[in-house]
């Protein structure tokens, strides 16, 4: 006889809040360990100090709308503009730098656009990816580079490359190289695989300085990671100087954890800095999305490999997917924006307050970044680095 036991629905839900809580709790110890240093403050005995953040040096950042930058002016470019720099850290630009986005047509690229998002990035303290180089999908390849036969293929393609790096060497710091090249392949299809290698040594020539990375999607949101791996170990071996993992993370309704996680562990082999470069969850159901934004960012913050996680876009009004955008229409900020504003601006972010020891000596464990430290009326900016770990203030060489 056959007897089946039950489990009742309360202890199901207890279990899984536990397994929850005990991955959090691994994730803030990671967290600690992965973004944290030292700030160590000498004064005199009994001074009072504060430590107060002003910026991550890990990118919290979004992907741009080029519009909006035509007219600054205008009501909803304002707001759009004051959220942005209020929320984010970083950019990169959406279609600006595409390749079909400067030379539609024949003759002389059209780089207003994106200059006026690189100088905008600049003056405001944002580094800037730049999105990119080339893009092998046929629908993106324009009409009159299709036209081109094989011999003057190439000959446009390092143009484009050099026009591109020249023009914003020391302004943007990173491109993708050859947009999501294990999925489309037109430009290797006409002129073989050595093509790519060839675009990551254009590059390196054009703006030695810029890191260069592949970028590709269904990585973290899919299972391709393991395809990933195999294709950046050939770019590799043929002598593509690989600077840097792109993932991209366009989600549905769910954010599958466990694979994230899984992914990221993979590809962190490769001892390259990664970043999230495209990230979103399309659904309107906002508690769903601001629980799964919470996990994905948390997971990511955590992983040591990770440098940074930029939204693709986060104004409903210049979004690819609207129901992914934080902001509605109105700017209203969805449970997704004040879930992400608690995570950076608040639990990611030091503010501490105390005196010095009787030796006139503070340690203060910090965030990595910029901080103003204030000891009485005295304040002072320092920068709180990953490669360093600890920083050392000391105020009584200060007048």
């Amino acid at each position: 006889m056959k007897i089946e036991r039950t489990v009742p629905a309360a202890l199901v839900i207890l279990c899984l809040v536990s397994l929850a809580a005990a991955a959090g709790n691994e994730s803030d110890k990671a967290i600690a360990k992965h973004r944290m240093g030292t700030i160590v403050i000498r004064t005199k005995p009994g001074a009072a100090v504060s430590v107060t953040q002003k910026s991550h040096e890990f990118w919290f950042g979004t992907a741009i709308a080029r519009t909006v930058f035509r007219d600054t002016s205008r009501p909803d470019s304002k707001k759009y503009l004051e959220i942005l720099k209020a929320n984010f850290n970083s950019a990169v630009c959406e279609n600006a730098m595409k390749w079909y986005g400067t030379q539609k047509q024949a003759g002389p690229p059209n780089y207003s656009d994106a200059d006026r998002m690189v100088a905008w990035c600049n003056t405001n303290g944002f580094p800037i990816r730049g999105h990119c180089i080339f893009w092998a999908t046929p629908k993106y390849v324009q009409p009159w580079v299709k036209a081109l036969d094989n011999k003057q293929l190439p000959a446009a393609m390092k143009l484009r490359n050099d026009g591109l790096l020249k023009r914003y060497a020391g302004k943007v710091c990173e491109y993708d190289v050859n947009n999501e090249m294990i999925h489309v392949r037109y430009f290797a299809n006409r002129l073989g695989d050595g093509i790519r290698v060839k675009m990551f040594q254009w590059a390196r020539a054009a703006d030695p300085k810029a890191i260069l990375y592949v970028n590709d999607y269904n990585i973290v949101s899919g299972g391709d990671g393991p395809k990933y791996v195999k294709h950046i170990e050939k770019l590799i071996a043929d002598g593509a100087k690989v600077g840097g993992i792109g993932v991209q993370g366009h989600f549905g309704r769910h954010v599958n954890i466990p694979n994230v996680k899984k992914t990221l562990d993979l590809l962190a082999k490769f001892k390259l800095p990664i970043k999230v470069t495209e990230f979103d969850i399309n659904t309107s159901d906002e508690a769903a999305k601001a629980a799964d934004l919470v996990a994905f960012y948390r997971t990511c913050f955590a992983h040591p490999s990770v440098e940074g996680i930029l939204m693709w876009g986060f104004w409903e009004g210049r979004h690819w997917r609207p129901k992914a955008a934080l902001w509605k229409r109105d700017f209203t900020p969805t449970p997704a924006a004040k879930a992400y504003r608690k995570l950076v601006y608040e639990t990611w972010w030091t503010r501490w307050k105390g005196t010095a020891d009787a030796a006139g000596r503070c340690e203060v464990p910090a965030y990595f970044g910029r901080h103003t430290v204030k000891i009485g009326s005295e304040s002072k900016e320092i920068n709180l680095t990953r490669a360093a770990g600890k920083i050392e203030l000391d105020a009584r060489k200060s007048k």
